[in-house]
């Protein structure tokens, strides 16, 4: 069988595991979700991405009022789409607290119910959660949820930023997983020494708690995909000036985490970055791949659950730092990413096709 013949055949099997079977033509569109300096809003940043029970979809991020600072007025904010992510309805307030900050937003969505859970941090010291029953449309008032996600010997937290997953296979299944990140120190300066771990519940949201810390001060900002086998996989931002994509396993829904590593073939200046998986063999990753700055936003396909990264594509060539992505019912890949050096958060919109038609 020829090379091109069995990357239509992967294609089309990818697509159809997402949705409806669709000529497998590469597809690549761009628009901007977000401006900075519009909306009341100095600098829009942190985006996230969620589909929902029914089909929509979700774009959410922090609305920076005043300022670009990681801590000041910062209101968490969204917008719509019910055509698949091509149109997008009008910016709507979650929460605002005034001048404290809201957000590291990570929705996940309870696919037996319809539920969609958002927790998000109040500035990087608690972790709130609100919900919404009618996909998306309506929000509940917040609940502190921090005893339960943030062990007390810990300061600095915040929720992914990017999406949670709901596991699908094992003794676990039906878990609802939250990818975080916390400060081991309560009262030095913000970021000296961090860390990656998950917080779940298993009760459809009702009650939430903490697994254990992967391998302290090796990686911080993360997101989480579940393999074929049940584990689950950390892709994470790197530490320690490792300038390579952290990640890690778990055997056991998220509790505890086997020892970080870096892919040597993912490099970055230290940046979020974010992972999904694509119909039933593929997963794919996404991040600035410059170890200088933070440009050349990639996304990279394994086809092997996770062991190699052989095939990637260019997406932003210019400044692109923190993403989220998903993946709609007709089988497109969205990825949202902060462009323009902050000017943006731009969603680009493309297929499987797309990503095998040249590698970089």
């Amino acid at each position: 069988m020829t090379r091109c013949v069995l990357q239509f055949l992967f294609v089309f099997s990818l697509t159809l595991g997402c949705g409806q079977a669709r000529a497998a033509e590469p597809v690549f569109e761009k628009q901007v979700l977000f401006r900075s300096g519009t909306e009341k809003t100095h600098t829009f940043r942190i985006p996230a991405l969620l589909l929902t029970g029914k089909g929509a979809l979700l774009a959410l991020c922090e609305a920076r009022r005043e300022n670009g600072s990681d801590h000041s007025n910062i209101d968490l904010v969204l917008k719509r789409s019910d055509d698949g992510g091509r149109t997008w309805g009008k910016l709507q307030v979650l929460a605002d607290d005034g001048s404290h900050t809201m957000g590291n937003p990570c929705p996940v969505v309870d696919h037996r119910t319809g539920t969609i859970w958002l927790p998000f941090s109040w500035n990087n010291k608690r972790v709130l959660l609100i919900k919404s029953t009618d996909d998306g449309r309506t929000w509940s008032k917040p609940v502190d949820i921090t005893a339960g996600v943030l062990p007390s010997k810990w300061g600095w937290v915040g929720p992914g930023p990017g999406h949670g997953i709901q596991l699908r296979h094992g003794r676990h299944a039906g878990r609802l997983v939250i990818p975080a990140w916390a400060g081991v120190e309560k009262n030095i300066s913000f970021g000296k020494t961090q860390l990656s771990y998950a917080f779940y519940s298993d009760d459809g949201g009702k009650t939430w708690q903490h697994g254990k810390a992967a391998t302290i001060n090796h990686s911080d900002e993360c997101e989480i995909e579940e393999l074929a086998d049940g584990r689950l996989y950390m892709n994470a931002r790197s530490r320690m000036g490792k300038r390579r994509r952290a990640y890690c396993y778990s055997n056991d829904g998220g509790t505890t985490w086997s020892a970080i590593r870096n892919h040597p073939g993912m490099p970055e200046r230290s940046c979020q970055g974010s992972v999904i998986r694509v119909g039933k063999d593929g997963i794919l990753v996404a991040h600035p791949v410059d170890e200088k700055s933070r440009r050349l936003l990639t996304v990279r396909l394994s086809r092997d659950e996770t062991r190699t990264w052989p095939i990637s594509r260019l997406v932003e060539q210019g400044p692109a730092a923190y993403s989220d992505l998903a993946v709609n019912r007709r089988g497109e890949v969205l990825l949202a990413y902060e462009g323009d050096s902050y000017r943006t958060i731009k969603l680009a919109r493309f297929n499987l096709a797309w990503v095998l038609a040249k590698r970089r």
